[in-house]
């Protein structure tokens, strides 16, 4: 666990070489004492000092944005922003991630291997197992650490993603927030996703809720405000004190929102479907070098349907999903624009790194073969149909739906690459377009760089080119060793041979191996849309279908060549096997498997008691009701027909409430989409003191299972009804828990957020879990 004072430590003392430095009072500080007469001066204590001439940095990561999908790479969606950059600075196209968010973005701050650093998976699905927990250790100071204890002021913003669940509520450890992880201001999400019209927010360490009724609001624009307004600030307080800002957007991950207007500008740009679409990206790849002449494009898979086999109406439905998200994407570039823009017009471009990455992984077809209105019915375990898609395409990118393209959408936005996210052992769920940019220190702009990179690599290219040494420990814990590999040497050596030699891979079970231009990996046996392991299942002995491809003559690895060259094949298992056992990857397990004894605060209670005001608790803390049979208990004084929620978990995208409409108490229970429950007294209750009981029966003692609601006032049955299925995995990833209000999105559009404050006096509300 991290120590508390960790940050005040990190700034009084760093090892390097074996050598502490005391920077709270530099040698240029002039902190020696001075004779006055007969008084002494004091002894000041001084913040630490910054390398002279310290670059800026500015690093952002966007989210699920393949690599054929920006207008930068040769994609269909302009983005404006990242063009100007690359044109300004390099693009690279032999860049690596690691096929999905945390993992991505705990290597990128850390410089290790993710499971070296226990994300060996996302923070939704750990496991027990050394590489998998996604609790990163004290021994993995971050690049926010090290630069902070440099003199630099720190920042973030946008998408976190790398907190375990345990520790998201406001018990904290706040060790792992950003704020625990180097970053002196943080103003975003911690979670996987978020609505970008109703964002569930947190700025430091307090959840916050953003004014959404103002006009024009969008999380992305809010961020990009945050962002500006805290350059100036800086820069207004410390002009000469360099600064790191990681600017993480969270689109283009589901759900794909944004405004009417931007996506509207794509309106019929996708019409001629996704193999044409993929297509013409392939041949602007070629004519504008992004790609080698002799590249090949890959075909679709035979899971996927091609686009001229669809019907008319799906044809119209899935080209307004990629619609929304091409407005998505271009939308977000266009508020990272801002933020570029002003440290241009503050005069500190030139010396600012910017290290641009368009997605922490490949594009994503977790929105399964025809698409999602909802993408909570992936995790819910809920069944969509294409009707339900078709009967809201008007409401695709609003704050109505939570919309992700089709499959095949995703597979299209990775040309010329096969496969997508989550595919580690796969160029398609790995290989991402990053853009450079540092006019002070790169001669050469708008060239193409062709050396095989890692995310991991980025965090020593930093440090080297701020002039900082990596750290033997921090805050009295030694550091375990970087294995990110600086690639500085590329910017004005275009023809310099990949530093890094080697890079293993592992995520959800697909797995590979790079070497000297060699990649081999195995053919994923699980389609992202069955990403959720359900209760009940067992774990899979599966037997890998390994592939082998020459990088360097088949930059799309259009050509496998396992059977023809066996030799090379059985080599980098072998390599695969002990890089994997050096590494922490073993055992390779599916995310069910292994979470017994996982840390929560919830999940084994069985009572719990609650006063009002208690507002957006995180998932893990609430009452864990899923499979369960559970009583809520409402001890409350009310006015005549008085309103407002009692109890509420989850909102818009899934979850339940108890509330009293005119009186009348009221059990919603929305298990997404279409699938609503409501069982209401048909009469009011009086003004007075009164106990309001929900018990809802399960009928199964399993995820999702259907059940019987009975609802009572003073020990009189009310009303009753069923619930035909309830929800499966989280009762909401993206909103909490609240007592006497419905804080973010409303459970039931029966109220609004605004009009959900309780009217009444609530003095107790329990919960007893399978009473």
């Amino acid at each position: 666990m991290r120590s508390g004072v960790r940050s005040k430590a990190i700034v009084l003392s760093l090892m390097f070489a074996g050598t502490t430095l005391v920077s709270s009072v530099p040698s240029s500080a002039g902190a020696e004492r001075k004779e006055t007469g007969n008084s002494q001066s004091d002894r000041w204590p001084r913040s630490p000092l910054a390398p002279k001439g310290a670059p800026n940095i500015l690093i952002i990561m966007t989210d699920d944005v393949g690599f054929g999908t920006t207008s930068t790479f040769g994609g269909p969606v302009p983005t404006a922003a990242f063009d100007r950059l690359a044109g300004e600075g390099l693009r690279f196209n032999r860049f690596h991630t690691t096929a999905m968010c945390s993992p991505t973005r705990a290597s990128l701050l850390t410089g290790r291997e993710p499971h070296n650093v226990a994300m060996g998976v996302v923070t939704n699905f750990p496991t027990g197992f050394d590489g998998y927990t996604t609790v990163i250790p004290d021994s993995a100071g971050t690049i926010a650490d090290i630069l902070k204890a440099h003199g630099y002021n720190t920042s973030m913003f946008g998408k976190g993603h790398v907190t375990p669940e345990w520790e998201m509520s406001i018990a904290g450890p706040y060790d792992r927030w950003p704020v625990g992880l180097g970053f002196e201001y943080f103003y975003g999400f911690l979670g996987a996703d978020t609505s970008m019209w109703n964002p569930n927010v947190v700025e430091n360490t307090v959840a916050v809720q953003p004014d959404t009724g103002v006009r024009d609001y969008h999380f992305e624009k809010d961020m990009a405000d945050h962002a500006i307004k805290w350059l100036r600030n800086q820069n207004a307080a410390a002009p000469d004190k360099p600064f790191l800002m990681y600017y993480a957007p969270g689109l283009a991950h589901t759900p794909h929102h944004a405004p009417k207007a931007w996506i509207d500008r794509f309106r019929g740009n996708f019409d001629q479907g996704w193999d044409i679409v993929r297509e013409e990206t392939f041949a602007r790849q070629k004519a504008e070098g992004i790609i080698p002449k002799d590249a090949e494009l890959t075909q679709r898979p035979e899971s996927m349907p091609a686009w001229a086999s669809l019907t008319p109406e799906q044809k119209r439905v899935y080209a307004r999903l990629m619609e929304a998200y091409a407005g998505s994407v271009a939308y977000s570039d266009a508020q990272t624009g801002r933020v570029i823009e002003e440290i241009r017009r503050s005069g500190e471009f030139d010396n600012t790194i910017i290290i641009y990455i368009q997605g922490d992984n490949g594009s994503s077809a977790e929105g399964g073969l025809g698409g999602l209105a909802f993408s909570q019915s992936l995790i819910v375990g809920r069944h969509e149909d294409f009707a339900e898609l078709a009967d809201h395409l008007d409401d695709i990118g609003t704050a109505n739906m939570y919309n992700h393209f089709p499959a095949a959408w995703g597979w299209a936005m990775n040309a010329p690459f096969p496969w997508w996210k989550q595919v580690a052992s796969q160029e398609g769920g790995t290989r991402n377009g990053m853009v450079i940019s540092w006019p002070k220190g790169i001669a050469e702009h708008g060239e193409i760089r062709t050396q095989y990179t890692h995310v991991s690599d980025i965090f020593p290219t930093l440090l080297e080119l701020a002039g900082v040494a990596e750290p033997k420990t921090i805050a009295g814990v030694a550091q375990q060793p970087v294995d990110g590999v600086s690639f500085s040497y590329s910017f004005n050596a275009p023809d310099a041979p990949s530093h890094r030699r080697t890079q293993v891979y592992e995520m959800m079970q697909n797995y590979g191996i790079y070497s000297d231009g060699w990649m081999s990996g195995t053919l994923p046996e699980k389609m992202p849309w069955d990403l959720i392991p359900r209760d009940g299942e067992s774990a899979k002995v599966i037997e890998p279908r390994w592939t082998l491809f020459n990088l360097d003559r088949d930059f799309s690895t259009a050509h496998d060549l396992a059977q023809q060259n066996p030799e090379k094949l059985a080599e980098l298992k072998r390599l695969f096997q002990t890089e994997a056992e050096k590494n922490h990857i073993l055992p390779i397990h599916e995310p069910g498997v292994g979470r017994e004894g996982m840390p929560t605060l919830g999940k084994k209670r069985t009572h719990f008691t609650y006063p009002s005001g208690i507002a957006n608790l995180n998932e893990d803390a609430a009452p864990y009701t899923i499979g369960e049979s559970f009583v809520i208990t409402a001890s409350v004084d009310v006015p005549a027909q008085a309103n407002g929620v009692l109890v509420a978990h989850g909102g818009r995208y899934g979850g339940y409430s108890l509330y009293l409409a005119n009186g009348r108490p009221v059990f919603h229970y929305n298990s997404v989409g279409s699938d609503q429950y409501r069982i209401a007294s048909h009469d009011p209750i009086g003004p007075g003191d009164h106990v309001i009981k929900m018990g809802f029966v399960a009928d199964q003692e399993r995820a999702g299972t259907p059940g019987t609601v009975t609802l009572t006032v003073d020990g009189k049955v009310v009303a009753s009804g069923r619930i035909d299925r309830t929800i499966a995995g989280w009762v909401s990833h993206t909103e909490g828990f609240d007592i006497g209000a419905d804080r973010i999105t409303p459970v039931s559009d029966e109220y609004t957020t605004e009009q959900s404050t309780f009217e009444g006096t609530i003095s107790e509300i329990r919960f007893d879990i399978d009473p």
